[in-house]
């Protein structure tokens, strides 16, 4: 099959994601003649979820197309806020990004997670259900039937909402989700709730939520103080990115 030489300019936020001989300003790869672009770019380590505009001569272009000899591609990183094929930001987790779901959720985010799935599972779960997979791995973002996703870069918790926030603007609802299982609180009376709770709780709070999916009940405990602040960031953050012009 004949094979040809493209060079290949990759925005500096996605050069982490090549292979360390290729993390200079352009990449130089041959590839087969009838070989889709965007096939080019995956093979070099860059997820197309992680990819913005393609241009090639100048122009615009799929990751279907197919780049002559000795073409130039500039390979952007996503807008931000990144616009998504579905009607709505809904996530889906993998198994190691358990307490950035109880995160999101706490903010209202639909989250799907569960700590026991497979790739193939997730990635059939995202496609039904319109969700963008978030993942810190770059090969399950590379399945084909995956249409949405995103590569969590940070380690620590607290940078990884901060991150998931910044790129994908998702509307805040906080104090709405059940942190364990991602079902919608409803307001519970302390009378309906009595039986659940220690008498120490019952006489030191008046304000109680339910969920309607699997009924755990909430109340502002002992942790609440942390909780509100990792509301109230992430509210600044999120009033901050409606304000920033999109790039």
């Amino acid at each position: 099959m004949e094979r040809h030489d493209v060079v290949l300019r990759f925005a500096p936020e996605l050069r982490f994601l090549l292979r360390p001989r290729h993390r200079g300003e352009q990449v130089r790869a041959a590839c087969d003649a009838q070989a889709p672009l965007g096939h080019l770019v995956q093979s070099l380590g860059v997820p197309l979820t992680e990819v913005g505009a393609l241009r090639a001569g100048g122009r615009q272009v799929p990751a279907s197309h197919r780049c002559a000899p000795g073409r130039v591609v500039e390979v952007d990183g996503p807008a931000r806020p990144q616009p998504l094929p579905f009607p709505r930001v809904r996530f889906l987790l993998d198994v190691h990004l358990g307490t950035l779901a109880r995160r999101l959720r706490l903010l209202g985010v639909d989250t799907a997670y569960d700590n026991d799935r497979d790739d193939a599972s997730l990635v059939r779960q995202a496609a039904a259900e319109q969700r963008v997979l978030l993942t810190r791995d770059r090969g399950l973002l590379c399945r084909r039937a995956l249409p949405a996703g995103g590569h969590v870069r940070a380690e620590r918790p607290e940078e990884q909402l901060r991150e998931v926030l910044e790129r994908f603007a998702p509307p805040l609802a906080p104090w709405t989700r059940c942190p364990a299982c991602n079902g919608l609180l409803a307001p519970a009376e302390a009378e309906e709730v009595a039986g659940e709770l220690e008498p120490g709780t019952r006489a030191c709070y008046e304000v109680f939520a339910r969920c309607g999916e699997c009924a755990r009940v909430y109340w502002p405990g002992a942790h609440h103080g942390r909780l509100a602040r990792i509301v109230r960031e992430a509210e600044e953050l999120a009033a901050s990115a409606r304000r920033a012009p999109v790039r």
